[in-house]
C-alpha cells in the first residue's frame, strides 16, 4: 500500500509538473496550453506539439509573401514565429528524451511524427532555399529552426526503432507466454477428460466380488 501510494503521488507531481510547465509556456497560446493541460498521454502530447509547430510554419508562410508595410513589423513577427517554433520543438524534444527514460510507449505519436516531420523539414528548407523581402531579418533563425528540427526528428527515428525493437519483444513474449498458458489449460482437460473415463469405466465394472479374487 505505500509503495502504491508513493507511486501514486509521483506520478500526481509529475503531471503538475507538466501542467506547471505548460502553464509558464509563453510561446503558447491560451487555448494551446489548455489543449496541452489535457493531452498527458505520451503520444497525444507529441501530435500536439507538432500540430503547434505547423501552425507556426503556416503562418510564416503566409506573412513572408505579404507585401512590406511601414505599419507592421512583418519581419519581427515571422522571426518571433520561428523562435515559437524552435521552442516548441524543444518541448517535443525534452518530452520525447523523459518519457523514453521511463520506458513509456509512445509508438503511436513517433510514427506521427515519421509522418509530419519530413514534410515540415521540407517547408523549412523550402523558406530558406527561396528569397522575399524579409529573408535577412529571419535567416540565422530559421538555420536555427532546420537545425533543431532535424535534430528531432533524428532522435525521434532512433526512439521509434529502440521502441519498437523493446515492445515488439515484450509482445511476443506475452504471446509466448499466453500459448504455455492455453497449453497448459488444454493439457488439464485432457488428463480430466481421461480420469473422466477411467472412474466411468471402474463404475461400469462395479465392485470385486469373491469370484474375481478366486
Amino acid at each position: 500500500m505505500r509503495t502504491l501510494m508513493t507511486s501514486t503521488l509521483l506520478l500526481f507531481a509529475v503531471s503538475l509538473s507538466a501542467a506547471a510547465g505548460a502553464e509558464n509556456a509563453d510561446y503558447l497560446s491560451e487555448d494551446e496550453v489548455g489543449e496541452l493541460r489535457e493531452a498527458q498521454g505520451a503520444s497525444e502530447r507529441i501530435e500536439k506539439y507538432l500540430s503547434f509547430a505547423q501552425i507556426r510554419l503556416t503562418r510564416f508562410d503566409d506573412y513572408r509573401n505579404r507585401p512590406p508595410n511601414p505599419d507592421y513589423d512583418v519581419a519581427g513577427y515571422l522571426d518571433t514565429q520561428l523562435d515559437q517554433y524552435v521552442r516548441i520543438t524543444d518541448a517535443l524534444k525534452d518530452w520525447i528524451e523523459d518519457h523514453f527514460d521511463r520506458h513509456d510507449d509512445m509508438r503511436a505519436g513517433l510514427k506521427k511524427f515519421m509522418e509530419m516531420g519530413p514534410h515540415q523539414l521540407d517547408q523549412l528548407r523550402h523558406f530558406e532555399e527561396s528569397s522575399d523581402p524579409y529573408s535577412a531579418a529571419y535567416r540565422k533563425s530559421l538555420g536555427d529552426a532546420i537545425d533543431d528540427f532535424a535534430d528531432a526528428l533524428d532522435g525521434a527515428t532512433k526512439a521509434l526503432s529502440e521502441q519498437s525493437k523493446v515492445f515488439g519483444e515484450l509482445k511476443r513474449e506475452e504471446k509466448a507466454d499466453a500459448q504455455t498458458v492455453k497449453d497448459r489449460e488444454k493439457e488439464e482437460k485432457k488428463r480430466t477428460k481421461e480420469e473422466g473415463k477411467l472412474r466411468k469405466k471402474e463404475h461400469e465394472k462395479g465392485p470385486p466380488t469373491d469370484k474375481d479374487e478366486d
